[in-house]
């Protein structure tokens, strides 16, 4: 079961990716970027369960924050900057 998880989160984080790359507008992409951090934040926790190393739920947790907080540092950003042909 464990394995399923993980070949399913890595299938997600591809179609993630994809999303990141073809996002039609900037706050797709940034969506999608965070939906990525989540979902290798989950990663992190499924393969340290798997691996029976219980101390990367401290990393995960880490990982989370610093995703959180980077994607609030980019939407401060483009609320004040909008990229040439960006449509919001």
């Amino acid at each position: 079961m464990i394995a399923a998880a993980i070949v399913a989160l890595l299938i997600t984080l591809a179609l993630t990716l994809i999303r990141a790359f073809m996002g039609p507008t900037i706050y797709d992409r940034i969506l999608a970027v965070n939906s990525f951090g989540t979902k290798t934040v989950l990663l992190i926790i499924v393969g340290g369960h798997a691996l029976g190393w219980f101390s990367y739920v401290d990393i995960a947790l880490m990982y989370a924050l610093v995703n959180f907080i980077g994607t609030l540092a980019v939407m401060r950003f483009f609320e004040q900057y909008t990229p040439q042909g960006e449509q919001l």
